[in-house]
């Protein structure tokens, strides 16, 4: 099969939501980096202007997310702790979902401090530099983050639709699918591209106007 049908395989499959195992292989095909590539890069626009419309989204969406996971990881394992030793039972699924959501936590707990630049910051050796090297340093980061996004986009979009395909439950559970969590990762790594694309704006913002590029910043900080 041609890449280009490859690629209508994908889009027409994912819509419909006819998924088969023609269609996972279209998905596992090099098809599958011209179709998400794209899709990441009109994804970041999106919620770029999104959060621009939407400021409250912009501060609170992924460290909700992250704040809910965190809090449901904490309750399963509270009550099954008690559930183990005080009654001497326990949920089977106790110990396999709260892995799923702590990959959920963790990833949009990522995006956010992307926006935050808490993660590939190097501030102490930057804040040396001259301003156009400090300028590059930041391109490379964002070069580097939209590449990983695009990468986690197409490379999760792929094990959700297998996952879907083979229909993976939950060990534990009679009818919660794994690819109900797995399915956020795409979305996840959009809203990081969105992040990416706002931090190289503002970045060229301030090179252009001469003003400070590196800032200390704090993990779980407020933007």
């Amino acid at each position: 099969m041609s890449i280009w049908a490859d690629m209508s395989t994908i889009v027409t499959a994912t819509v419909s939501g006819d998924i088969n195992f023609k269609v996972v292989q279209a998905y596992r095909s090099d098809a599958a980096w011209l179709v998400f590539g794209p899709i990441t890069v009109i994804g970041a626009i999106f919620i770029y202007y999104l959060y621009k419309v939407a400021p409250w989204l912009d501060k609170h969406l992924e460290r909700t997310i992250a704040v809910t996971a965190y809090i449901l990881i904490a309750t399963i394992i509270f009550v099954g702790v008690i559930q183990r030793f005080v009654f001497s039972s326990q949920v089977p699924w106790s110990t396999t979902i709260p892995p799923l959501i702590f990959m959920i936590m963790s990833w949009y707990g990522c995006s956010y401090n992307v926006k935050l630049r808490t993660h590939l910051s190097f501030s102490e050796f930057r804040a040396k530099m001259s301003h156009k090297a400090q300028y590059w340093c930041l391109v490379m980061d964002n070069v580097l983050w939209f590449t990983f996004c695009i990468i986690c986009v197409t490379t999760m979009s792929r094990i959700t639709v297998n996952t879907y395909d083979n229909f993976a439950i939950v060990l534990g559970t009679d009818d919660i699918m794994r690819w109900w969590f797995i399915v956020t990762m795409p979305i996840c790594f959009v809203l990081m591209a969105g992040r990416v694309l706002s931090n190289a704006i503002i970045d060229l913002r301030k090179f252009r106007n001469n003003e400070t590029l590196i800032e200390q910043a704090v993990i779980g900080g407020d933007a």
